[in-house]
């Protein structure tokens, strides 16, 4: 069974830190590119952060450059993403994604940053 499952999302304040993991299972994880997206209410879904399969290569969006760290243990068939100094526009649902041509999917993670 394919699954990839985010976990780590909450409530923070401004400034604060989460750091959320994708845990995959039921296929061969180091194989894929993995990305996390986010999509905030009423917003289009939009690219976080790209990791490639060996870890070698990290991108990120301008909105998060500094700030976010992506990465990966492919051991234990996990990514994770490192938050620091959340602001309000990083609210959303944020998703893991593992791509190697086909697209697999997680349900997401909640993550709200409010005063």
């Amino acid at each position: 069974q394919v699954q990839l499952v985010e976990s780590g999302g909450g409530l923070v304040q401004p400034g604060g830190s989460l750091r959320l993991s994708c845990a995959a299972s039921g296929f061969t994880f180091s194989w894929y590119t993995v990305t996390w997206y986010r999509q905030a209410p009423g917003k289009e879904r939009e690219l976080v952060a790209t990791i490639t399969r060996s870890g070698g290569t990290t991108s990120y969006a301008d909105s998060v450059k500094g700030r976010f760290t992506i990465s990966r243990d492919n051991a234990k068939n996990t990514a994770y993403l490192r938050m620091n100094n959340l602001k309000p526009e990083d609210t959303g649902v944020y998703y893991c994604n593992a791509k190697v041509g086909m697209d697999y999917w997680g349900n997401g993670t909640l993550v709200t940053v409010s005063s």
